[in-house]
């Protein structure tokens, strides 16, 4: 039976935190959020971790994350570039309609397609999960014959930033199992009232123990298959869209609809916090170090 793989979305661009937040240091020795993921991680039973990142950022990525990690860390890096895994026919269109974002999390995955042996996970490189949520990822993701998908969601009003809005996946469960994933984009909270706000200006309340998705997700490997479908049907469909991508959770509720794949809702009294606006920076470097005062981590994760 192989370990579990941590694979981490580290390619995006920050254009709510105006930069590369992925790699803004937060602990007292240079780390960045993703370090503790992947700290969490080995200690939860994960054996490798696969980075995908932009070409562009390589030269930092090396520098400031991987030279710390040194040997501790079995890892491989893959590359998510908008000409990455794309027809030549649709890459040129995305060039003549002067497209820059990337193509989405499912897109960022299946970079890493070809690296990916065993059961696996998939975090954001700039969410903080908790030792607690990938305990519970690993568990399941170490079992005999994994054979679903699963999620460690966390409350709606422990996600929220006081910066601004936030996209946030609201999750339907019954029975322990997901049942639906409604990406909403933005969500705020004001005067005691949380709410998510439509293109069109209505306004829709949520309950402050709404489960959301942070796209802490873990997939069997027979997964690869249908998510590379999923993807190929959305450029058909919306690669004509200069700001479209093809986000992971909607793939997930694609899957779920049609009855591909079903995925457990795995219980964690797991803490996020993370860095959506530049002024989250404060408050994650705190908590790190309330953390690290607590023992949960040492002051330096690596040496």
């Amino acid at each position: 039976m192989q370990k579990p793989i941590l694979v981490v979305l580290a390619a995006g661009i920050g254009s709510r935190y105006g930069g590369l937040k992925q790699l803004d240091r937060i602990g007292k020795s240079g780390e960045v959020l993703l370090d503790y993921s992947v700290y969490d991680a080995l200690r939860a039973g994960f054996e490798k971790v696969i980075f995908i990142i932009r070409h562009d950022i390589e030269k930092d990525f090396r520098e400031l994350v991987l030279n710390r990690m040194g040997t501790r860390v079995a890892y491989e890096l893959a590359f998510q570039d908008l000409d990455t895994l794309i027809p030549p026919e649709v890459y040129a269109e995305s060039r003549r309609i002067k497209r820059t974002k990337p193509w989405g999390t499912s897109h960022a995955l299946l970079c890493a397609a070809d690296k990916i042996d065993a059961p696996f996970a998939v975090i954001n490189a700039d969410d903080f999960y908790s030792k607690e949520a990938f305990e519970a990822l690993g568990a399941y993701l170490s079992s005999p014959d994994v054979n679903e998908g699963a999620i460690v969601p966390y409350r709606l009003d422990k996600t929220l930033s006081p910066q601004g809005s936030v996209a946030r996946g609201v999750c339907g469960i019954e029975n322990g199992y997901l049942v639906s994933v409604e990406e909403l984009t933005a969500i705020s909270r004001r005067d005691g009232r949380i709410f998510n706000t439509a293109l069109d200006g209505t306004e829709r309340d949520l309950a402050p123990d709404t489960p959301v998705s942070m796209n802490f997700w873990g997939f069997p490997l027979e997964a690869i298959p249908p998510i590379r479908r999923c993807f190929e049907e959305f450029l058909k469909t919306s690669a004509g869209r200069p700001t479209s991508e093809c986000y992971i959770p909607r793939v997930v509720d694609q899957l779920i609809k049609e009855k591909a794949l079903s995925f457990k809702a795995l219980h964690a009294d797991a803490d996020w916090f993370g860095v959506t606006y530049k002024e989250d920076k404060v408050s994650t470097i705190a908590r790190v170090a309330e953390l690290v005062a607590r023992g949960v981590y040492p002051a330096s994760l690596w040496v």
